[in-house]
Parts: structure tokens; sequence; C-alpha cells
């Protein structure tokens, strides 16, 4: 039931998650800088996008101009880097004292620019624009252990849970009635499992992180210091994965699966529920008709009331020498008149507040892209964004190192998350 939407959804890109190797970890974000952005709006700045020029470039010249029109004297240099190397360019920037003015990340990115004090607490410079943004996307670009609020909500995603009604009803079970708890969709999955003699899987990914956080797991301790996902919680997850993978319910491939190669195992109908987004409807017409005449949509499975929700940001470099003008250009971005034009041309969704309830959001026209956007906008009032931002790249692959061990018998669920959370906080340390 693994929730990842890749950039891939938006841009055609993939999310990097990694822990920049910055040598100044742990300074705190206004560490040998002023935290104060007041004085005149004036200035070039630099605005660092994360491959978005190709499908975007009119938008954002729009909102450059637009910007610099009601600012005179403001001027915006755009520059968009490729997915690839993201994270590598941005540590790069980061140690060699030429970061941009205004960056585009995400939490996992920006957790490291946090400890090495090139982040503006926003909460001191800008807090007069807080009361515009949904609360859990504000507290998305906080980091545990470190007061403040490192970056402007941007854009947010989640997305339902799709099933293949014909594989359901195959199995003899409703396909109107599809599972609405993690006990009913294991039941569902052993059962499949049964009925095909194993030939037509569930889920085809092993639980990640942000699946332990909607089981109701403790990630992290209350300080954000360690790790606690082995809690018991975690290990009734992990187990019931187990027994899902010995019964063939899990697919075989999914100790190695991407979200790509997921998603093309429900393309193909050798899967019956998998994760996604509005997107994926087009996708399913074109490239699956049999598939989406059979299409069931549900919500995502949550133990604690509260779906997942990645959260994109905009930070401030607090190095930068026209904070006025970085700060200014963070929150103009990010505005509700800036955030629901993007929404509108790509199926994402703003963290401004008040911006889902427009009728955009809110308002059936029959069509299922338009049900799956106003079931995604309505749980994303309270959604939360489940994956730690201290937990980098190399901690999910520990995670799913162990987790693979698990399901093959090598280790029991609970020595499985014991061993990982001792990686994670290890990794955790170094950084």
């Amino acid at each position: 039931m693994a929730r990842r939407i890749s950039r891939r959804t938006v841009t055609a890109a993939v999310v990097l998650a990694t822990v920049l190797p910055l040598s100044a970890c742990g300074g705190g974000s206004d560490a040998g800088s002023s935290s104060d952005a007041s004085g005149k709006i004036e200035g070039r700045i630099t605005f660092q996008t994360w491959n978005l020029q190709a499908n975007f470039k009119d938008y954002f010249n729009g909102v450059i101009a637009d910007f610099e029109k009601k600012y005179p004297g403001t001027e915006v240099k755009w520059v968009d880097r490729p997915a690839d190397g993201y994270a590598d360019k941005i540590s790069a920037d980061a140690a060699g004292g030429t970061l941009p003015d205004v960056v585009n990340v995400s939490p996992d990115l920006l957790a490291p620019l946090v400890k090495a004090g090139l982040a503006l607490d926003l909460d001191k410079s800008a807090a007069q624009y807080r009361k515009e943004y949904l609360p859990g996307a504000w507290a998305g670009d906080q980091v545990p252990g470190v007061e403040g609020t490192y970056a402007f909500p941007w854009y947010l995603n989640t997305g339902p849970l799709f099933y293949n009604k014909r594989l359901f009803k195959d199995a003899g079970l409703d396909p109107e009635k599809p599972p609405t708890t993690y006990d009913q969709v294991f039941d569902a999955g052993l059962r499949i499992a049964k009925q095909s003699g194993g030939k037509i899987a569930t889920l085809a990914n092993v639980p990640t992180i942000e699946d332990f956080g909607r089981y109701g797991a403790q990630l992290t301790n209350k300080a954000g210091t360690g790790f606690a996902f082995n809690d018991a919680k975690g290990v009734q997850l992990l187990t019931r994965y187990k027994e899902l993978y010995d019964a063939k319910a899990l697919d075989p491939q999914a100790l190695t699966a991407t979200p790509e190669s997921a998603g093309h195992k429900f393309l193909t109908e050798s899967v019956a529920m998998n994760p996604g987004s509005a997107l994926d409807l087009g996708n399913f017409k074109k490239q699956a008709p049999n598939l989406y005449k059979n299409i069931g949509i549900t919500d995502q499975i949550t133990s604690t009331g509260k779906v997942n929700m990645y959260v994109m940001g905009v930070m401030v470099n607090s190095r930068s020498k026209r904070k006025p003008a970085a700060v200014a250009f963070g929150h103009f971005v990010t505005d509700a008149t800036r955030q629901m034009a993007f929404a509108k041309q790509v199926a994402i969704f703003p963290s401004t507040a008040g911006s889902l309830d427009d009728p955009y959001f809110t308002k059936e026209d029959g069509t299922d892209e338009t049900r799956v956007r106003i079931a995604a906008a309505k749980s994303l009032k309270n959604a939360v964004n489940y994956t730690p931002v201290q937990f980098s790249d190399q901690m999910k692959t520990a995670l799913g190192n162990e987790v693979a061990k698990a399901l093959q018998g090598k280790q029991s669920p609970q020595e499985a998350l014991d061993n990982a959370v001792k990686a994670c906080d290890r990794l955790l340390q170094q950084s």
C-alpha cells in the first residue's frame, strides 16, 4: 500500500531524497546570518526550480513578470535544474556558498539545509503569512528538534487507491464494496491469491515509512532524535505483510519494485490494487481500456483518520543579500492566486487555506477525473506528511533491506524493524 507519488506525476521526474553532506551540519537555520527580512523589496534574486521549465515555462515567466511589475526595482533570474543530480547540485551550492536566494525543495532536502544554517526561519521572518496556508502544510516544513518553519508550503499531492473490479469479482468479492480498513485489505488479498492459485497479487509494493505512519506506528521519538517504528503497531503491520508474501498475495517482485514497476503490474491486471492520482485515469484510458472500464476508486487506507500527503516547498536562503525580495517572491509564487493557477495546469493541489473550497475542487461534473480530484482535495484538509523530514534516501534503503529479510523469513518482523531503527538512527547521527 506504499503511496509514493514521484515527481513524474507532475514533471516526468523522479523524487530524489538524499541527506546532503553539508559540513556545517547542526548549526540551526540562522547560524551566521540574520533572520531579519525587513526593508525595501528590491534587487536581483535567483529562483531555482526542480525540473519544471520544460512543461511550465510560460507559467513561471508570467509569475516572474507579475512580481517584477508589482515590485519595481526587482529582477528575478529563474534557473531550472534537472531531476537527475538535483540533490547533489544543492549540496555543492550549499558547500560552495552559491545557493540561490529562493529554492524549490522537498522536506527531506530541506532538513539538512536547516541544520547547516542555510534556511531562513519563516516563523521569524514571514510570520504574517502563516495564516494563509493549511496548518498541516505549514508544519510540513518544520524539522523536529529545531524551532521554526523553513519553507513556504507550495503544492501538495495525494491520491486514492485504485482497484480492479473484475479481479475482485472473480475472487467472489463484492466489486462495489472495496476494503476500507487494513484488515479488509489483507483479507481480500489472501482471498484473491487463493482463488487465483497465486497468480493474482493484491499489492505490488512492500511497506514504506509512510505506510507505518498510516497504520498508526510511532515513527520518531518526540524530540525527533531517533526513530521508533519498531513498536507494536509497526511489527503488526510487517507481520501481516509477511502473511501476504507467503500466500503470494504480495507480488513476488515487490522486494525490488519501484512505483513505476508496481504501476505497470496494475496496468497489466496482474495486481488487484495500486495507489495513484487523477493523472493515472487518463493513462488507464489510453493504455489499458479493459482495466479502465473495470476501475474502482476508493480512499487511501489509514488507521489514523488522516491520509498521507506530499509537500513541496519554497525555501529562502538565510544568507541571501536580498532577503526582503527573496521572502516576498517566496510568498508570491506560493500565494493562493498563483497556486490555484498552477493547480489548473497540472494535477496538484494548493496548500493555501480556503483554496480547496474552490468549485474546481468541490463541484462534480460526472467524470472520474473530477471525482478523484474532489476526494483528494477533501482529504488534504487534515492530511499529514508521514515521511519524517529527516528520513533520507539511505534510511529508506535500510528500512527496505530489513523489510525484505523479514518477508523472506530470514529474520522476524520485530528483529527486522529493530535493525532498521538502529541503522536509521546511526545514519541520523552521521548527518
